[in-house]
């Protein structure tokens, strides 16, 4: 059975909690052969691209967006990469430098890390006899 969570443990926890980082993560890219470096999206990111993803007008959108804002390492947003590669709106990017497949799971593991999908789970009650 999980412990259960007390005024006492988040008040030990306040720094800790206060301060949290962002989480980030070490992923390998199959059609770059290397690695990029990702991290969890701010809530109004996460919350704008899930949005994005329920509306049929702008479903497609919903990928690149949350790429462009969580790829850090190569940081995207780079105006020289941007005009190199001919961007007409910033997220353009993702799309020039990722193969489909691959936008989906970076996207996938960045909600991963700011807890989507993951993180919380439930937790069955004992049976009492």
């Amino acid at each position: 059975m999980s412990k259960k969570i007390t005024i006492a443990d988040l008040l030990a926890q306040k720094d800790k909690i206060k301060k949290k980082e962002p989480k980030k993560q070490t992923l390998f890219v199959a059609s770059l052969d290397g690695v990029i470096t990702i991290q969890e999206p701010e809530r109004a990111i996460a919350l704008e691209a899930l949005q994005m993803a329920q509306d049929s007008e702008r479903e497609d959108l919903a990928d690149p967006y949350l790429v462009y804002h969580c790829v850090v390492e190569p940081n995207l947003k780079d105006p020289v990469l941007q005009s190199e590669f001919g961007c007409t709106e910033p997220t353009d990017i993702v799309d020039m430098i990722f193969r489909p497949g691959e936008v989906s799971m970076i996207g996938g593991f960045a909600l991963k890390l700011a807890g989507f999908a993951t993180g919380v789970r439930a937790v069955d009650e004992e049976i009492k006899n």
